[in-house]
């Protein structure tokens, strides 16, 4: 990445310090927990940093997954229409607006809190987003990002800081080591690239590993007769196994290998190769003749 001049504060919104992170995790009686991946970004360089790589504008209206104690959500505020943050602790999730409405009074009603799950939630109220922008939790990156994508059809642009090696599996290409599961999958919704690197330095407290930056942009779904669920059943069988050839990988799937050989050979893959060979579109057309149950 080229050398980008970092904007100047906006002066309606006051960024978190260190201190500020701090001193509000004790006022609320918030002590960071491994299981809920809670480790916060002290670092004002950092939460500009995404916003600008994010590219959002004042027309967004963007989820954000995992708020904390406010830091993203501050540095989002003054350059978006709204921000929907959706935030698992309950304690943190009452303690938001009052840290918005302290720290930046004039942007308070762009922001709607939802407490709850994000992998569960089945929608969320206000106008319908078209970003995502959020520092996920490690131990749920994957499964968040997959079903937002799902859930919110009008995201058109995702950009979210993940532990760096997730970072580079969601964006490994076919034909690499690390390609897999997650890489096939997100590439059923976008292109995926790697927007940056981020060090352990600007978290409180420090995690044991660095992060990186993975940006999405909103492509048309595979042209296929089959169905997400049908094309991430193959891809789940592929890579269940993924030393093994396609024709003993899909075995169960096609419900035995000369099932599966005549699938694959139907869909123009070789039965010789494996999953980690494949993009989304070759899963796709696997799963469009996969063998149907006789009656």
């Amino acid at each position: 990445m080229g050398v980008t001049q970092t904007p100047a504060p906006d002066d309606r919104s006051r960024l978190l310090t260190p201190a500020d992170v701090r001193a509000l995790a004790e006022r609320f009686g918030i002590r960071p927990t491994k299981s809920l991946g809670q480790n916060f970004v002290i670092d004002h360089g950092t939460v500009r940093r995404i916003v600008r790589v994010a590219g959002v504008t004042d027309a967004d209206v963007v989820v954000e997954v995992g708020p904390g104690l406010g830091s993203l959500t501050l540095a989002l505020l003054p350059h978006v229409r709204h921000v929907t943050a959706i935030e698992l602790d309950p304690a943190l999730a009452a303690a938001l607006p009052g840290t918005v409405a302290d720290h930046a009074p004039d942007l308070a009603d762009r922001l709607t809190v939802v407490p709850g799950d994000a992998m569960r939630i089945t929608g969320v109220p206000g106008p319908e987003p078209t970003a995502l922008v959020a520092n996920l939790p490690y131990n749920v990156s994957v499964p968040v990002l997959l079903h937002l994508l799902e859930l919110l059809p009008g995201l058109r642009r995702v950009l979210v800081m993940v532990q760096a090696e997730v970072a580079d599996r969601i964006t490994a290409t076919p034909g690499g080591r690390i390609y897999g599961v997650p890489s096939a999958k997100v590439a059923w919704y976008a292109h995926a690239r790697r927007a940056g690197s981020v060090g352990r330095s600007v978290f409180w407290p420090a995690p044991n590993v660095d992060s990186g930056l993975v940006e999405l942009v909103r492509r048309p779904q595979p042209d296929t007769k089959a169905d997400r669920k049908e094309v991430f059943g193959v891809i789940d069988a592929a890579f269940a196994q993924r030393r093994k050839t396609l024709r003993a990988a899909l075995a169960g799937w096609a419900g035995s290998a000369p099932a599966a050989e005549a699938a694959l050979r139907a869909a123009g893959v070789d039965p010789s190769a494996r999953g980690e060979s494949l993009d989304v579109t070759a899963f796709a057309a696997i799963a469009e003749h996969r063998p149907r149950p006789k009656e």
